[in-house]
C-alpha cells in the first residue's frame, strides 16, 4: 500500500519523517518515508498490509539533527572550516543517543585530536552507527498529523467471478396435477460442480425465506395466481417466518448449512440476498406496524416504481423507530454469518437511508472484516456513488444499458478512473429483471460481446442462469425475461444445450480461465481506452508491470470488441503503446487467448472482427525482451 504525506519546515535542516502504523489487532509498527520527486516536498513509503480489518496511521514528522549535523560535518570539516565546533557539536548530539558501545566509541574518536580530521569524521558512517540511529533518531521538534483509518478488505471484495441461480428451479419438477415439486437445497447442490468448472467463484442466491401468501403474484407478475405458483422469493415472509427463517420448501437450516459446506469443497461461496421488505404475510407487520407506512385510510403502503406495482411488498420506513430497525437488521445480518455466510447482495439500497447503511456495514465489518455487501444499486449517479462511499464493498453499475463504442468508452474510462476510489464495479450482464433489446435482438454474438467486456473490464462480473442458454425472449414491453423465474420455477437442462452446441458455458469458461491466469484483469485502476477508425470496434487494454505481479513478469492484455453483433467489421485501430508499458515505435507478439491465433503488433494494426465467428480479441502481450523490442519485424499482421 502506498503511503504518502507533504512535509515541510522553514530554514534548510533535514527532516525525518516515519509512518506510523497500527494493525487490527492493535500492533504497532515504524517505517521510515522517504523523500519522493525532488522539490515536492512528498514523502513516500510502500508498506505491506496484511490483514483486513480496520487499520490506523499517522505520520510523524521531525528535525533530523543527526542529518543536519552530518550534512554540515561533511562540508565543513574537510574544508578547514569550524572543526572542533562541529566535532563538539557532534559529540552533543551522541550523549542524546544513548549509552551504546558504538556511541562511546564514536565519542571518543571525535574527541582525539591525535587522529586527523578525515579519520574523526569517519567514525560517523560506521555502519553500526548508522544502523542504530536510523531505528532511533536523533530528532527535535515532533510533529505528529491526525491519526487516519484504513480499511483493508479481503481480495474477494474486489475480485471474483458470480453466478445467480434460483435453488427452487434446480430439480424442480411439475406433476401430473399440475402442481410442482420444488427444488431444494439438496437437489441445488447438483449444480455446483457445474458453476464451479465454469470458473466462477460466488454463488448468488435470491432470497431463500418464506413467501407470503397475500397478493402473492402469479406468471409475468400477474396479479391472479394459481394454486400451484410459488411467487416472488422477494415478497418475504409467512406464518413460517421472516428473514431469519428458511422456505419450507427448500429444505431446514441444517439443509442450508450442508449446501454450503457443498459450495466449499467446491471452491465457491454462498452469497444470499438482504432484501429489507416484506410480504403482507410478514410477522413484523402485525408485532411492529410503526416499521411501515400506514396511508390515509389505513392501510399499509405496498411497494411501487411505476409503473410497475408489488402489491405483494410492503417496504420499510426507517423514520418511525430507526434504532428499533437497526438492532433488528443488525441482528439478523449476525444471525447469517453465523451460519457461514459471508456475502450479501442487498436489494434495492438506494430505498433505504445512507446513514443506515454507513451505522449498518460499519458496525458488521468491524467484527466481522470478510464480510462483503453488494449493492444492488441501480439509481441515479449520485446515490450509486453514495452507496459506496459508505462502505459497500461492490456495485450494481449501469453496464447492461451501455452498448454502443461511445457509450462503453465513456463508462469504462469513468468506473476505472472517476469513481474507482470510492465504487468497485460488478459487471453483471444480466439479472432476473434486466433482458436488454442489446441481448433480445443481439443473437449469440452479443451474450459473447457482453460477457467479454464485463469478464475483461472489472475486476468482478457476473451472470444470472439461463445466459448461457441464450434466453433471449422478453415479456412484450418490457426488458425482462418472458415466464420469468422470479415468478415461476424454471428448470433448465444445461447438459443437453452443451451437447447439442447451444450453450455459451465453454465460452465463459474459457472467460474466467483467462481472468485467473491475467492479474492485470484483477485490477481496475489500469484499464486505459484506445481508438479505433469504426464506431463500433472498441478497444481497451488492462497492464501491469512485473514488480506488481508474482511471477516477476508484466502482464498486458488487450481487448478489442465489435459490439455491433449483427456486422462483420475491419478496420485500424491506434495503440499507445506506452499504456503497455512498451516502447513507442516497436512491435511486439500478441496472443489471441480466445482462439490461440498469433499476430505481430505495433502502434497501428488491421483487425476484422466477424460477429457471427469471433466477435472479440482478448490479447496476450508477450513481454519477452526479444519481441518487447524495437525490431526488422514486417508490417502489423492481418488479425
Amino acid at each position: 500500500m502506498p503511503f504518502g504525506a507533504t512535509v515541510f519546515r522553514e530554514g534548510h535542516d533535514q527532516l525525518g519523517v516515519e509512518l506510523q502504523l497500527t494493525s487490527p489487532s492493535g500492533t504497532e509498527t515504524t517505517h521510515r518515508m522517504h523523500p519522493g520527486a525532488p522539490g515536492l516536498d512528498r514523502w513516500e513509503v510502500d508498506v505491506q498490509v496484511p490483514a483486513a480489518g480496520q487499520w490506523r496511521y499517522r505520520v510523524h514528522a521531525y528535525s533530523d539533527d543527526w542529518a543536519s549535523w552530518l550534512h554540515n560535518a561533511e562540508i565543513k570539516i574537510p574544508a578547514g572550516i569550524d572543526v572542533e565546533l562541529m566535532f563538539r557539536m557532534g559529540v552533543e548530539l551522541l550523549g542524546r543517543a544513548g549509552i551504546q558501545k558504538i556511541v562511546k566509541d564514536t565519542i571518543r574518536i571525535f574527541k582525539d585530536k591525535t587522529l586527523s580530521p578525515a579519520d574523526r569524521l569517519a567514525a560517523a558512517s560506521d555502519p553500526r552507527l548508522t544502523a542504530l540511529i536510523a531505528d532511533r533518531p536523533i530528532a527535535s521538534l515532533d510533529t505528529l498529523s491526525a491519526e487516519l483509518t484504513l480499511r483493508v478488505e479481503r481480495t474477494r471484495a474486489a475480485v471474483g467471478s458470480w453466478y445467480e441461480f434460483f435453488p427452487r428451479s434446480e430439480g424442480a419438477r411439475k406433476n401430473a396435477d399440475g402442481s410442482w415439486t420444488s427444488g431444494t437445497f439438496r437437489s441445488a447442490e447438483l449444480r455446483l460442480p457445474a458453476i464451479a468448472h465454469m470458473g466462477f467463484e460466488v454463488v448468488y442466491l435470491p432470497p431463500i425465506h418464506p413467501i407470503g401468501q397475500t397478493f402473492r403474484k402469479g406468471p409475468n407478475n400477474t396479479l391472479n395466481p394459481g394454486p400451484h405458483d410459488p411467487g416472488s422469493p422477494w415478497a418475504i415472509g409467512s406464518a413460517a417466518g421472516g428473514h431469519d427463517a428458511i422456505h419450507p420448501e427448500l429444505g431446514t437450516i441444517e439443509d442450508f448449512s450442508s449446501f454450503l459446506d457443498a459450495a466449499r469443497k467446491q471452491g465457491l461461496e454462498i452469497a444470499i440476498d438482504l432484501a429489507l421488505q416484506c410480504s403482507p404475510d410478514h410477522p413484523w407487520v402485525t408485532e411492529h406496524p410503526e416499521w411501515f407506512t400506514s396511508l390515509p385510510d389505513g392501510s399499509i403502503a405496498y411497494a411501487e416504481n411505476p409503473p410497475k406495482k408489488y402489491q405483494d411488498i410492503y417496504p420499510i420506513n426507517f423514520d418511525n423507530d430507526p434504532i428499533g430497525l437497526r438492532e433488528e437488521i443488525l441482528r439478523i445480518v449476525k444471525y447469517w454469518i453465523g451460519i457461514g455466510v459471508s456475502i450479501f447482495r442487498v436489494d434495492n439500497p438506494h430505498t433505504k437511508p445512507l446513514q443506515f447503511w454507513e451505522w449498518l456495514l460499519h458496525e458488521v465489518n468491524t467484527e466481522f472484516p470478510d464480510v462483503v455487501f453488494l449493492a444492488e444499486a441501480f439509481t441515479r449517479p449520485a446515490m450509486l456513488g453514495s452507496l459506496g462511499a459508505v462502505g459497500f464493498q461492490q456495485s450494481y453499475t449501469y453496464f447492461t444499458w451501455r452498448n454502443t463504442k461511445e457509450e462503453l468508452t465513456e463508462f469504462l474510462t469513468g468506473i476505472a478512473h472517476d469513481t474507482a476510489d470510492y465504487l468497485r464495479p460488478n459487471l453483471f450482464v444480466n439479472t432476473p429483471d434486466i433482458l436488454t433489446e442489446y441481448l433480445q435482438f443481439g443473437g449469440p454474438a452479443a451474450y459473447k460481446v457482453r460477457a467479454a467486456i464485463a469478464a475483461t473490464g472489472s475486476p468482478t462480473w457476473g451472470v444470472y442462469s439461463g445466459y448461457e442458454l441464450y434466453e433471449d425472449v422478453a415479456r412484450p414491453g418490457s426488458e425482462e425475461n418472458i415466464d420469468n423465474e422470479k415468478f415461476e420455477f424454471k428448470p433448465r437442462d444445461y447438459a443437453a444445450a452443451e451437447q447439442r452446441g447451444a450453450s455459451l458455458s465453454p465460452y465463459l469458461t474459457q472467460l474466467n480461465k483467462i481472468r485467473a491466469a491475467h492479474p492485470a484483469l484483477r485490477q481496475l485502476r489500469n484499464l486505459e481506452v484506445h481508438w479505433s477508425d469504426d464506431d463500433s470496434i472498441l478497444v481497451y487494454t488492462k497492464y501491469l508491470a512485473g514488480e506488481f505481479t508474482r511471477s516477476g513478469k508484466a502482464d498486458g492484455i488487450i481487448v478489442v470488441a465489435n459490439v455491433d453483433p449483427h456486422s462483420v467489421r475491419e478496420t485500424t485501430i491506434h495503440l499507445d503503446l506506452s499504456k503497455l508499458g512498451l516502447p513507442a515505435g516497436g512491435t511486439f507478439e500478441v496472443k489471441d487467448l480466445l482462439t490461440d491465433q498469433r499476430f505481430t503488433w505495433g502502434s497501428d494494426n488491421y483487425v476484422r472482427l466477424d460477429a457471427f465467428y469471433e466477435p472479440v480479441h482478448i490479447l496476450s502481450v508477450d513481454y519477452t525482451p526479444a519481441a518487447a523490442g524495437p525490431s526488422d519485424s514486417p508490417q502489423p499482421k492481418d488479425a
